[in-house]
């Protein structure tokens, strides 16, 4: 199963694949946005490249679990793209994934500039790795391997 996670912002989509056998998370890249459907248009092309079967949508929820209107208007967005590329999409909890993408980066020695382009990747790939590390650990649970 090869997955690609998404942090979808107002002005930026972050990109992250999965490697084909669907367990690790690499950063693909920054899509600016731009008019729905072009943004749509391009995900959809990166998908079909890379042989996407999953996509996993961070969902930025408040700190206290609710959904506010960002997580509404990522859902709708979600909606969208599920028609657009007939593929699953599905939901993972994003909450501070951005604040640990700039702290990585930051302990990295990444400069601020080169850090504001290339947060949003980051954070994507670390919503997707959650994703796949929660599939992992609910396989190895069906086989009674870990408790």
């Amino acid at each position: 199963m090869r997955a690609m996670g998404l942090d979808v912002g107002q002005r930026r989509i972050g990109v992250a694949l999965s490697d084909p056998s669907g367990r690790l998370a690499y950063s693909r890249g920054t899509l600016r946005r731009s008019k729905l459907p072009k943004d749509l248009d391009e995900l959809a092309a990166i998908a079909s490249e890379e042989g996407v079967s999953l996509v996993v949508v961070g969902l930025p929820r408040n700190l206290d679990g609710t959904l506010g209107p960002q997580a509404e208007r990522v859902q709708r967005f979600g909606a969208l793209l599920a028609e657009r590329l007939s593929l699953p999409v599905v939901y993972w909890d994003e909450r501070l994934t951005t604040v640990a993408a700039q702290r990585e980066l930051r302990e990295a020695g990444v400069p601020a500039r080169a850090r504001r382009e290339s947060v949003d990747a980051v954070a994507a790939a670390m919503i997707l790795q959650g994703y796949l590390d929660y599939l992992a650990n609910q396989e190895l649970r069906s086989r009674g391997e870990v408790e």
